[in-house]
């Protein structure tokens, strides 16, 4: 390949390929609203989840090179970040209910013992 690598860093390229891979997998999946999601193909998706699709904001960083022998990868990048732009995810504010009624549990019996 463009890299030539050999032993364990072509072993190692080709795993993280295979992981960009499973991501890219995922984002189609997220993109088309599948209802299956393929989060347990790679380690790095099995990570990502809560990220990709649950409840969170998640910004994405393309890093593009200007040089003309990456056009390749820039334009591949370029795709795969337009494909990340289409996934939604709704982020809600997590409450704690417990702490809430707590303090109004410990409010009604400040009062009953004011009553007293």
């Amino acid at each position: 390949g463009k890299s030539q690598t050999t032993g364990q860093r072509f072993k190692e390229g080709c795993a993280i390929n295979q992981s960009l891979s499973a991501l890219a997998r995922c984002i189609r999946a997220l993109e088309k609203s599948e209802p299956f999601l393929p989060f347990r193909a790679s380690k790095l998706t099995h990570f990502l989840k809560e990220s990709l699709a649950g409840n969170s904001k998640t910004s994405m960083l393309a890093t593009l090179s200007p040089a003309a022998d990456n056009v390749a990868e820039t334009l591949s990048t370029l795709r795969f970040a337009a494909s990340v732009k289409q996934v939604v995810t709704k982020a809600k504010v997590n409450e704690d209910k417990t702490a809430d009624n707590v303090k109004a549990l410990k409010a009604e019996i400040a009062a009953l013992k004011s009553k007293l």
